[in-house]
């Protein structure tokens, strides 16, 4: 039987960890080995995973590593010939690695396999929250579907092949690594039923700061440079442009902010109102009110981090060319286009 290692990171996860070790240890399809990288936690997240009994868990003790340093570790350590990743702060359900691994079973030469998440909201702004950001299955393709590090699984050649999560990126770096498997072996066999269930932000602070790093990686990375270019057109071109308009050409011009609203809210909206059921009308009306006010504040973070991760590169760039006369960023993987 081929062997079945699991591998994460986790960091100061205290709070969450026993979710994640609880749902690992209900699984119906019992891993082989799990290994865990543990990147300097101070908090008594080590103490909880040295704790752990229920199955044959590896601890990997690596201080100021990032995620994808901290991955690589994890995978490198592990024994299995099928590497399934997942994530600290989830919670799995009970038949998300039976559900991964099917594909493999049934298809031998299946090489990576998506997973997906779902929210797992514990307030109504979380559920809010949840609404603005997450996508739904519905909204996915499920061949041009990037995995979350959160759910996906792959064979262990094929991490080797492709030389692994990048350790330049400290955000982002799952979507690399995606690129570098689906440019290598092609689409990812989607298993929709492979759930993990994720706890969204639970402040518009963390949340900033979330969607600052993931804007910073996609300017490290050079990624989504048409979206980024939208979004920044959309505030400081449109925006400013409509008000101009309707101030000095007619004042009906200002229904385009309506227009704008609805396409840019419609599909938040649209699955708010299916999270929101079981909650009385006064929580759904401050949820109502907050999807907006969570759109435009991400879409802040992005437009700050964004040129931040950029001009990181271009130093980067500007150096590597300078002492090598190449631009390539990692050994094994280049993002350049």
């Amino acid at each position: 039987m081929v062997r079945i290692s699991v591998v994460a990171t986790v960091k100061n996860e205290a709070s969450s960890i026993g979710r994640l070790l609880d749902s690992l240890a209900a699984q119906s399809r019992t891993p082989d080995e799990v290994v865990i990288a543990d990147g300097g936690s101070t908090d008594g997240t080590l103490d909880r995973l040295r704790a752990e009994r229920r199955f044959p868990l590896t601890v990997i003790e690596a201080p100021g590593t990032n995620i994808s340093q901290g991955r690589n570790r994890a995978i490198a350590a592990a024994r299995g010939e099928i590497i399934a990743v997942t994530d600290a702060g989830v919670r799995l359900h009970p038949d998300w690695l039976r559900h991964l691994l099917r594909p493999f079973e049934e298809r031998p030469e299946t090489v990576a396999v998506a997973g997906f998440f779902l929210p797992d909201p514990f307030t109504p702004f979380e559920v809010a929250m949840a609404a603005t950001v997450l996508p739904e299955r519905r909204d996915i393709r499920p061949d041009r579907f990037w995995p979350s590090s959160r759910s996906v699984a792959f064979r262990k050649w094929a991490w080797e092949a492709v030389g692994g999560y990048p350790e330049w990126l400290d955000y982002c770096e799952d979507l690399v690594f995606d690129f570098a498997l689906y440019e290598r072996f092609g689409p990812f066999a989607f298993a929709p039923e492979a759930v993990v269930y994720f706890r969204p932000r639970q402040s518009m602070r963390a949340f900033f700061l979330q969607y600052y790093r993931y804007a910073r990686g996609d300017g490290k990375a050079d990624l989504w440079r048409l979206r980024h270019a939208v979004r920044y057109a959309t505030y400081l071109g449109l925006v400013p442009a409509l008000a101009l308009l309707s101030l000095q050409v007619h004042p009906a011009c200002a229904l385009g902010y309506l227009l704008g609203g609805f396409l840019y809210l419609r599909a938040p909206y649209r699955r708010l109102f299916r999270l929101w059921e079981g909650y009385p009308w006064p929580e759904r009306l401050h949820m109502l009110a907050w999807v907006p006010l969570i759109r435009l504040w991400g879409d802040l973070a992005k437009m700050i981090g964004y040129p931040v991760g950029g001009l990181w590169r271009w130093r980067h760039l500007r150096g590597t060319r300078r002492l090598h006369g190449s631009t390539r960023l990692a050994p094994a993987m280049d993002p350049l286009p």
